[in-house]
């Protein structure tokens, strides 16, 4: 969780505990299988060359565009990280239980302003989340449509059905467009979190720029997704390139 260097790739061991089992990722975070794949491939033909992080960098680019949004040019040569911190992770990454105020904060201690945030989290246009996470919005919450709640509440009951899953975008639940922000100005935002970004604040007004301008959400996403795959990366004889990405060489 230091930066952008695959540490979310390493399974526990007896000297320290990973990031995989982080309250933000458990059961949750998924496609270790698809790195592993890919790894593979990579190493038969150019072995001990290209980094987990590099692909998990490219393969985050890859997907967007698949699923028909932007892309972006990926720098290559980061390194991979030796160790992993269930608590940096646990720390570091933002709760979907956050308000505004604490999400922008978060974003911050990484060198993201809100706009980036607001960008980033248009991410949610595609994936699925866990009842678990969003039970009290659509239980608790008045900031909600009142069809979208009761719709969300048959697979997500008040006790029970932890990790029954529902799509992050209930509009195109798959693909890479800007539904994600006209859903919150209907206040059709599956996460506390996420209809925080459209609830009176400051950052109603970049939501409903992209509502309105899939282009412009396009283009200050890719920049933001470059400027992630940029942070903290180990270069040089920092790190190393791991021949599986799940251990340390």
């Amino acid at each position: 969780m230091h930066g952008c260097d695959a540490s979310v790739l390493l399974d526990d061991t007896s000297s320290f505990t990973g990031e995989k089992s982080a309250g933000a990722n458990v059961n949750s975070l998924r496609g270790f299988e698809v790195i592993d794949d890919i790894k593979t491939k990579v190493e038969a033909v150019c072995p001990g060359v290209v980094s987990c992080a590099d692909i998990v960098a490219v393969a985050a680019r890859d997907s967007v565009v698949a699923l028909g949004g932007p892309s972006w040019n990926v720098g290559l040569g980061r390194r991979d990280s030796t160790t992993a911190s269930k608590d940096a992770a646990t720390k570091d990454i933002p709760s979907p239980l956050m308000d505004l105020s604490a999400l922008i904060s978060a974003f911050a201690n990484k060198g993201f302003n809100t706009k980036e945030m607001v960008a980033l989290s248009g991410a949610h246009t595609t994936g699925l989340a866990r009842c678990q996470l969003f039970r009290g919005r659509v239980y608790n919450e008045t900031s909600i449509e009142s069809n979208f709640a009761t719709s969300l509440k048959s697979n997500c009951p008040s006790t029970g059905g932890d990790t029954n899953l529902s799509p992050l975008d209930v509009t195109t639940s798959v693909i890479f467009d800007n539904a994600y922000f006209k859903n919150l100005i209907n206040q059709k935002g599956l996460l506390h979190s996420d209809q925080q970004l459209f609830s009176g604040g400051s950052a109603d007004s970049q939501v409903t720029t992209y509502s309105n301008d899939p282009s412009a959400f396009y283009a200050d996403f890719a920049s933001a997704m470059v400027k992630m795959g940029n942070l903290s990366p180990l270069t040089g004889k920092s790190g190393q390139i791991r021949t599986n990405c799940h251990k340390v060489n």
